[in-house]
């Protein structure tokens, strides 16, 4: 701009005009003011390729910003577009983006100090009992549920300590504060874990995830069984004193064989599956699956003695005979599976095969590079 010249106007493109020529556009006439400027003042929008598409204007007889705004929308979108579609917004005095004008977060954290500084679990239970209540209250009054809550300690020597607890449904200021209580009760007195070297000074509760509070669907003859809320409460409280991983749960995975269909995750995480079951897994183990996956090498023998060995064709050279001495009644035929084919480092090539043997046995064998190892045991 000149030296010593303000411009005011709706708008960073058209502010910037104003404060070149010392204009102030009172508010509602920032088009009215743009009309008459030439197509080439586009120079200045910061649009990529703002110049070629001024001079293709000219071209086209379409000299002022006016002419261009007075063009149809979808017109100059389908002609020149998203270039195009930003220059006509500038032209009709519209800043490129609309304003975001989404109300921020509240912020919903509580925190208490302890002077002086707590050491006791049955102390700082009290405290918590308070704390859990009142983040409680302040969720209901804008409607919402908290699923997922961290909870921190600071001591007295600077250390934080930090764990995320989450809840199947919706944390309660009883069921809050009980988690507050055993994981504090981890933290100074349990067998492993990080531990404060001072009294905690400071406890502070963190809402994670939060959801609008549309009650709770009640189990079919009324409310969740006792049994599940015992059970949800004792791992819960080994949690506490063990470790987020020292209680695990599984989660379906996709995958071809028994040991790739499971993944343990921390219990009352929901750590969704990293490779979806749903996907067609060509190769994978049929249905009906495996009741327990094994390990260890397994003895497949001919009549004679020898290993089975499985073709490059997936074929078996001889009928198995005998599993770790017992007699084969009944196989499968092998089928091959050729995984990260394209990774040398990854790639694996296997066959599988089922078997049943004279003492009830049912097994997913596997060979691969000439050994046999059980897979997985059917019931």
């Amino acid at each position: 701009c000149p030296a010593g010249l303000v411009g005011i106007a709706e708008g960073r493109f058209a502010a910037t005009l104003a404060a070149r020529r010392g204009r102030v556009v009172p508010p509602g006439e920032t088009p009215e003011f743009l009309a008459p400027l030439p197509v080439g003042a586009l120079d200045i929008s910061g649009l990529e390729g703002a110049e070629e598409l001024a001079g293709l204007l000219g071209r086209l007889g379409i000299r002022t910003l006016g002419q261009l705004a007075a063009l149809p929308a979808p017109r100059v979108l389908a002609r020149f577009g998203g270039a195009g579609a930003a220059a006509h917004r500038l032209a009709r005095g519209l800043e490129l983006r609309p304003l975001d004008a989404r109300r921020p977060p509240d912020d919903l954290t509580v925190s208490v100090e302890l002077d002086p500084p707590v050491e006791r679990v049955d102390t700082a239970a009290f405290a918590a009992k308070a704390l859990a209540d009142r983040l409680h209250e302040g969720l209901a009054e804008r409607g919402l549920q908290c699923t997922l809550v961290r909870i921190e300690a600071e001591s007295e020597h600077g250390e934080l300590l930090s764990r995320c607890w989450r809840h199947d449904g919706t944390f309660g200021a009883a069921t809050l504060a009980e988690r507050v209580r055993w994981q504090l009760d981890g933290w100074i007195s349990g067998p492993v874990g990080p531990r404060p070297t001072a009294g905690v000074t400071l406890l502070r509760l963190v809402p994670e995830e939060v959801v609008a509070d549309q009650g709770s669907q009640q189990g079919f003859w009324g409310g969740v069984a006792e049994a599940d809320r015992r059970a949800a409460r004792v791992l819960a409280r080994l949690q506490g004193l063990l470790g987020p991983d020292g209680v695990l749960t599984a989660v379906v995975e996709g995958g071809r064989a028994p040991g790739e269909r499971v993944r343990a995750v921390a219990w009352g995480d929901r750590g969704g599956p990293l490779r979806p079951p749903e996907l067609p897994w060509p190769g994978r183990v049929p249905p009906p699956a495996p009741t327990l996956v094994s390990g260890g090498t397994a003895a497949l023998l001919d009549a004679a003695g020898d290993p089975v060995v499985v073709t490059g064709r997936a074929e078996v050279a001889v009928a198995p005979a005998t599993l770790d001495g017992a007699a084969v009644v009944s196989w499968s035929a092998p089928w091959p599976c050729h995984e990260r084919w394209w990774d040398p480092e990854a790639q694996r090539r296997r066959a599988r095969m089922q078997v049943v043997t004279d003492d009830g046995r049912a097994v997913l064998l596997a060979v691969e590079q000439g050994s046999w190892s059980v897979e997985a045991v059917y019931d």
